[in-house]
């Protein structure tokens, strides 16, 4: 293990901090109170909500635009040694929040559970957005370095929904004429980005494929060998922004194919951007998310060493990588989530709120894949008794 490799977590930096939480209020051992955030319109006294046209704070009933509060104009990056030395000595950032959460509505005064990493949501009964006071910027918790706000609205997300639609082979015809009935929710996901330069050694060896014909007559065949040379050298890769999403219980598969993210478009951190839309904090820490990317990381620097000795084929012997400036940033990114029936199953539809990119579960239309193995049996059939003829 390296100076900058993540210290494994224990049991109890799984289950929770070394610290016990307070008692809970003695008439509900379930609930823990909590502050609430809303942000009221200067013009009509209403609540306002992030709008993505406007990139700010928007009031949906006089139209007034407020004004970001000013901030850091660069999000920086994070020492990520340090990160994980303090994660391994305190054990208290892996802690996710408790599971129930209340929080008092301030436009109708109804009481609003907040479910596990959940910290921003409209309330129920009056549609007032509300955020869990101080969630993210907890001193037990890594801080949010940045956002990328919403750049497109639901009724885009929908156009964008509508044309991936369109483009899937072997959809139900039901489902490609009426299209997905889908009610998008916004919500911001937590995710680390890693940064790191690598120094890399390697051994291994190279394998050129040549050709010998052999044998005469009906046994003349062409036979394949490899001829073999040592192969060694060393080389610098510097990776910027690799991104883990740090939720848990969500389609990982599906969101790691909405990349790339606009990262240029970071903001640094502030409540507003929130408003209106869900949001979550990392409920996988941070020394978690580094082994991940850590392992796929490598793996590129694997097949970095295989272009670098060539050839038709490689044998890598050894890589002995040295790893450098190595930080990171805790950042909110924007999606908008669905799900949809079709027939007795229920399919999940995720769209980056940034770039439109549509990914998501589908059904498949069982007639038309077996009327496409009719045709193309058809097809190789018709070619087989022409080349009889």
């Amino acid at each position: 293990m390296t100076a900058f490799d993540p210290p494994p977590p224990s049991d109890d930096e799984i289950a929770g901090p070394a610290v016990a939480p307070p008692p809970l209020p003695a008439d509900d051992e379930a609930i823990r109170s909590a502050q609430g955030r809303s942000f009221p319109c200067a013009g009509c006294g209403a609540d306002l909500a992030f709008d993505p046209a406007a990139q700010a704070p928007k009031c949906p009933y006089c139209g007034h635009v407020a004004k970001l509060d000013g901030g850091d104009t660069i999000v920086s990056e994070n020492d990520l040694a340090a990160a994980l030395d303090k994660a391994a000595q305190r054990r208290a950032e892996v802690a996710a929040p408790r599971d129930l959460h209340e929080v008092r509505c301030d436009g109708c005064g109804a009481n609003v559970q907040f479910l596990g990493a959940l910290t921003a949501q409209r309330c129920p009964y009056c549609s007032q957005p509300i955020q869990r006071e101080g969630v993210h910027d907890a001193k037990q918790r890594l801080p949010v370095d940045g956002v990328v706000p919403f750049q497109i609205d639901s009724g885009k997300a929908l156009g964008e929904l509508k044309r991936w639609t369109g483009s899937r082979w072997f959809l139900p015809t039901a489902l490609k004429r009426d299209g997905i009935a889908a009610a998008f929710q916004g919500v911001y996901l937590p995710f680390f980005t890693f940064d790191a330069l690598t120094a890399n050694r390697y051994t291994g060896m190279r394998g050129d494929h040549y050709y010998v014909t052999v044998g005469s007559g009906k046994n003349r065949r062409t036979v394949r060998h490899t001829r073999w040379w040592p192969a060694a050298g060393s080389f610098r890769r510097f990776f910027d922004d690799v991104l883990e999403c740090a939720g848990a219980g969500l389609p990982d598969d599906k969101l790691a194919a909405l990349e790339p993210w606009p990262l240029k478009q970071v903001q640094p951190w502030r409540p507003e951007f929130l408003a209106g839309f869900l949001a979550r904090t990392y409920e996988r820490p941070l020394p978690n998310c580094f082994t991940e990317v850590k392992r796929r990381m490598e793996a590129a620097i694997d097949q970095d060493v295989r272009r670098r000795i060539g050839g038709d084929v490689q044998r890598v012997f050894s890589i002995d990588t040295g790893w450098e400036a190595l930080t990171y940033k805790h950042l909110l990114l924007p999606v908008w989530m669905a799900n949809y029936r079709f027939g007795k199953k229920i399919f999940r539809i995720v769209v980056n709120a940034a770039t439109g990119e549509v990914q998501g579960e589908r059904p498949w239309s069982a007639w038309k894949i077996a009327g496409l193995v009719v045709l193309i049996g058809a097809v190789a059939g018709a070619v087989a008794l022409i080349a009889q003829w």
